[in-house]
């Protein structure tokens, strides 16, 4: 029986820190343990802005999840987004040397160091090389190489960068408060781990993860990730947009946002009247649910059309019949599939995370989607957990370095 372990994640988003611990011996059996939730400071569209206020936001996440489940943090897995984050696709290739010509672990590990030799300039940095498909002798489509027979070995690769800067600032706010990195991950990445379903990775579709600074764009096919952008706005815009458009404070936009938005300015209450508090002494007034619906339709259209736009520009457009799925806190505004199939012509969802048991039921909500990715990433594709401290013992899961990692994906 495969030995059970603790991992753990922390996603570090413009509005909001989420830590989530779990246990399980594979992905299929992780259970939730502990859970933080804190209010994000210090953080603008993805990236740190002020470091004291973003380490004291990850601090009150990481501690509300350790309360939980009575264990210390020492590592875990955290996301990364913002729009210094850049990809592009490469392909590798080596000559099988072995005198049997079998393809083995350490030829996969060759050819995709030989993929992810790229040029870029000094101040960014390599976060993920992820094999798309192999071609051996010419066969293409090939998802494991492994065990089989031939003299050249390619691999097409995704290859995900990002700043050095950003990367350095956000590592600093993590391991100021005691805790280690086990491995940097871009959120649509891990997004995506958590609500795209498998069929849907084959046939072809894009996810698109709206928090509230940013929405992470990321296109799937084949089984595999082939696009990865991050767009510059996300629910705060929307709040912003309302709070200006019903003379509001910002705060009080983002509770009507919540409680009474609908993206189709057509739906949701017409002319009734919602209450909204103004500023200074001017006390409440009415305004036209209609009128709140249309401001945010508004901007959600401008929204769908720069995913749109982003498709356009990957060249993969066309190949994406399963459509979208969204994410991300602002999914769970109402209507937001309706305009979205509208908008675009394409088949759209609202992704919600896998179901993961334990204490916290509640992160079954597209708001967690990274959170969860971030616990599913870890175990499946770091190959070990995270470390924790239990009663004074030091305590940690299996490790595995790259040729670990590409043994149990791959063994011969």
């Amino acid at each position: 029986m495969a030995k059970e372990s603790i991992v753990a994640s922390i996603d570090v988003g413009t509005t909001k820190v989420c830590t989530i611990l779990a246990k399980g011996s594979d992905v299929d059996n992780l259970q939730i343990i502990g859970m933080g939730v804190a209010p994000a400071r210090g953080m603008r569209k993805g990236m740190v802005v002020n470091m004291d206020e973003t380490m004291d936001s990850i601090r009150a996440s990481v501690e509300k999840a350790e309360r939980n489940c009575g264990v210390r943090l020492v590592s875990a897995f955290v996301g990364i987004a913002g729009s210094h984050i850049n990809c592009q696709n490469n392909r590798g290739i080596v000559a099988i040397t072995r005198s049997d010509h079998l393809v083995v672990a350490e030829d996969v590990s060759r050819v995709l160091d030989s993929a992810a030799t790229i040029s870029m300039p000094g101040n960014r940095e390599v976060l993920h090389v992820i094999p798309r498909s192999y071609i051996l002798d010419g066969q293409d489509g090939i998802r494991n190489p492994v065990g089989m027979y031939g003299y050249r070995l390619e691999a097409e690769v995704h290859i995900i960068t990002a700043a050095v800067t950003s990367i350095q600032n956000l590592t600093k706010c993590v391991n100021g408060i005691g805790v280690e990195i086990e491995d940097l991950v871009s959120q649509p990445l891990a997004s995506g781990e958590a609500v795209v379903l498998e069929e849907e990775r084959d046939m072809g579709v894009v996810l698109m993860d709206m928090g509230g600074g940013t929405c992470d764009v990321s296109i799937f096919i084949d089984g595999s990730i082939y696009h990865t952008a991050i767009l510059p706005v996300g629910g705060n815009n929307l709040t912003n947009d309302i709070a200006i458009g019903l003379r509001t404070p910002f705060a009080t936009a983002e509770e009507i946002k919540i409680k009474h938005g609908h993206a189709l300015y057509d739906a949701g209450g017409g002319e009734e009247g919602i209450q909204v508090a103004g500023f200074g002494g001017d006390g409440s007034y009415a305004v036209p649910r209609s009128r709140l619906n249309e401001i945010i339709r508004a901007r959600m259209e401008e929204v769908f059309d720069m995913v749109q736009l982003e498709t356009k520009r990957s060249g993969y457009d066309a190949m994406l019949p399963a459509g979208l799925v969204i994410a991300g806190g602002t999914a769970n505004l109402k209507g937001m599939e309706d305009l979205g199939r509208e908008a675009l012509g394409l088949p759209v969802r609202v992704g919600v995370p896998r179901r993961l048991p334990g204490l916290m039921e509640g992160v079954n909500d597209p708001a967690y989607a990274t959170g969860i990715g971030l616990l599913l990433w870890g175990m499946k594709h770091g190959g070990y957990g995270s470390r924790v401290r239990s009663n004074g013992h030091h305590l940690r899961s299996v490790g595995y370095g790259l040729l670990g990692w590409l043994k149990e994906l791959f063994p011969s």
